[in-house]
């Protein structure tokens, strides 16, 4: 049994749940998603919550059933509250800024990186070595997270590059003589 699929998905005030086939559609004040449910999944909403259900007792569908109600919670996350990343940038001359509606990031190399920021994507600034990343979908926030990072990741040895906040890097010694 899993322990996350048993629990149906709260809808909170201000957003509203459709379920059409296979097809949850949810919006909110932030925008709208969709997702489609796995066909070996049921999803159902009632009493103001949605709720997902296996439609066997295979080993797929039950892997399923936890991972469409998860997607389905993160829906109605995204279009009431939001989703945000935050990466913080180390190492002398390494730098993020706002061009217009691309981010350039200074990271050591011969050339500025210019990323052009995917729609449904808000990325800010605040400081120069802080990123913070916002938008609805989950998944796309982490992807453009992973992606910055992807440029110049940290290292162990000095911990120089472009990392989660919080993140811990495991840190090196170094040559001894």
């Amino acid at each position: 049994m899993s322990r996350v699929g048993k629990k149906p998905v709260p809808v909170p005030s201000g957003v509203t749940a459709t379920v059409n086939g296979q097809t949850v559609t949810v919006k909110g004040a932030k925008g709208e998603l969709a997702f489609v449910v796995p066909n070996l999944v049921n999803v159902s909403f009632e009493d103001g919550a949605v709720s997902v259900q296996p439609k066997d007792q295979t080993k797929q569908a039950r892997s399923l059933w936890g991972t469409s109600r998860a997607q389905v919670a993160n829906l109605v996350e995204g279009v009431s509250k939001g989703f945000e990343k935050k990466l913080e940038i180390t190492g002398v001359g390494y730098r993020a800024a706002m061009a217009g509606k691309a981010l350039k990031l200074s990271l050591g190399y011969s050339h500025d990186i210019e990323y052009q920021i995917p729609a449904g994507i808000t990325i800010v600034t605040p400081k120069p070595t802080e990123i913070v990343i916002s938008g609805i979908d989950r998944q796309v926030v982490g992807q453009v997270a992973a992606e910055i990072r992807d440029y110049r990741g940290p290292e162990p040895y000095k911990g120089k590059g472009v990392k989660y906040a919080g993140e811990f890097i495991f840190r090196k010694e170094g040559k001894k003589k």
